[in-house]
């Protein structure tokens, strides 16, 4: 009769600690679960990171691509724009007879729609005014001269007016380029921008 009662009370010990061991395992698995989950969250972040840059990449080469698509046909049309700059520079503005006048009209008229036509596909000049600096990403230099009137490394003239598409030069502008020896004045430099005040107490 003692044993009996001896053994029942052994028994809700052992079955309190099942439940203890119970609860450390949910515990364990709720762990690995969070793991897990934060583990594919990260690779989820990584996957749509990825996903943008390539979408971003496959945007730039394609506009990249309609760009230099174009760049051939452009160049084929600065001939033609040349050509009518030609017929204008030669037309009689101020003729007597009616008929040169309406031509000189409808040369200027066409000039200007085929500027407009250029600007408006992103095909713009590139045409240094006198006395502007040489910059040699945009310009070539077909000869040099000295000047009394211009500083060195400056533009005197323009030979032929430069185009460029979506920033990418097309061809560039051809100058006349003041010699080394020119003695006009300095072209004015851009300050360098001022040290920020120490603030600091």
């Amino acid at each position: 009769m003692d044993e009996q009662v001896s053994m029942s009370d052994e028994q809700p010990e052992m079955e309190g600690h099942d439940l203890e061991a119970e609860g450390g395992d949910d515990e364990s698995g709720l762990a690995a679960l969070r793991a897990e989950s934060a583990t594919l969250k990260d690779q989820a972040l990584r996957y749509a990171a990825e996903a943008e840059n390539t979408r971003r990449r496959a945007e730039r080469e394609i506009n990249d691509a309609r760009a230099y698509a174009i760049q051939a046909f452009a160049r084929d049309l600065l001939g033609v724009a040349d050509n009518l700059a030609r017929a204008l520079e030669h037309a009689p503005k101020d003729a007597d007879d009616p008929l040169a006048r309406n031509l000189t009209v409808g040369l200027e008229m066409t000039q200007k729609a085929l500027t407009t036509a250029f600007e408006r596909n992103g095909l713009k000049a590139i045409d240094p005014a006198a006395g502007d600096r040489f910059d040699p990403h945009q310009h070539q230099a077909m000869m040099e001269q000295s000047s009394d009137t211009s500083a060195p490394g400056t533009v005197l003239q323009v030979l032929q007016t430069g185009y460029e598409l979506f920033s990418r030069i097309v061809r560039p502008a051809m100058v006349v380029v003041a010699a080394r020896d020119s003695t006009g004045p300095a072209v004015a430099e851009s300050a360098p921008a001022e040290p920020a005040a120490d603030t600091a107490v």
